[in-house]
């Protein structure tokens, strides 16, 4: 029963931990005339854990609004989500 339980308590950390939101925050211009900004992006599971396919992932979005990234800060769970907000501003989860 206790093997049971410990079982089940692992799979359910898991199953949690897989759901968990993953968010970068970056740096992004656009020329012609220079704008630059700094933005917060919601990343799909896969760039998680994983810098490259995140960069890619955030630079393609980017792209397809005209900016080009300059540099990815950081990824992180929805933790530090709040205290990006203000900072981010209309870029806040906006690609």
């Amino acid at each position: 029963m206790m093997k049971h339980t410990a079982l089940t308590l692992l799979l359910m950390l898991m199953a949690s931990t897989a759901q968990a939101a993953c968010y970068a925050d970056y740096k992004a211009k656009r020329d012609d005339p220079l704008k630059l900004h700094y933005g917060v992006i919601e990343l799909s599971d896969d760039a998680c854990d994983d810098h490259e396919t995140a960069h890619r992932q955030i630079s393609d979005r980017l792209a397809g609004n005209g900016w080009s990234l300059l540099k990815v800060q950081s990824i992180f769970d929805d933790t530090g989500l709040e205290e990006r907000k203000e900072s981010a501003g209309k870029f806040f989860l906006r690609f």
